[in-house]
């Protein structure tokens, strides 16, 4: 593993990298804490910097932005929706 891929790995998500995170993907927090399995105020938390992300919410963070990309570009019916 790269010293680079190693440091990506072990990011710790502040609060401006979670925002800029979900703004890049043009979610709402409530769309963004779906794709994440959090709540809603989770991710508000997270955000203004009460709370930071830990565990696994991290690692789908980290997942998220190594996707983003891809994610970008999928319609926007496709992004964030709950399955009925």
């Amino acid at each position: 593993m790269s010293s680079d891929e190693s440091a990506r790995r072990s990011q710790a998500w502040e609060a401006e990298a979670v925002a800029v995170l979900r703004y890049d993907l043009g979610l709402s927090q409530d769309e963004f804490s779906h794709i994440l399995g959090v709540r809603q105020q989770t991710v508000s938390e997270w955000e203004t910097g009460l709370h930071a992300p830990r565990g696994a919410s991290r690692r789908m963070l980290s997942i998220v932005a190594e996707q983003r990309t891809a994610y970008v570009t999928a319609p926007r019916h496709a992004r964030g929706k709950r399955r009925p």
